[in-house]
């Protein structure tokens, strides 16, 4: 049974395969097209911005590694 699914750039259909590297891209160009909007911040995982400051206060910089 094959599965395809929709390129998250282009929309192309994909196969979900082993074989394609650039899962669940259609090719590298789309990924790095995904990768660079994530770098300039132009996608985000919703949060709660003030609790997660809170929440970094408790945070010993001493004892992350």
């Amino acid at each position: 049974m094959s599965v395809s699914v929709k390129c998250p750039q282009c929309e192309k259909k994909v196969e979900w395969k082993k074989e394609n590297k650039f899962r669940p891209f259609c090719s590298e160009r789309c990924k790095m097209i995904d990768l660079g909007a994530w770098a300039n911040e132009e996608h985000s995982i919703p949060g709660n911005p003030s609790f997660d400051d809170l929440m970094s206060a408790d945070i010993d910089p001493e004892t992350c590694h």
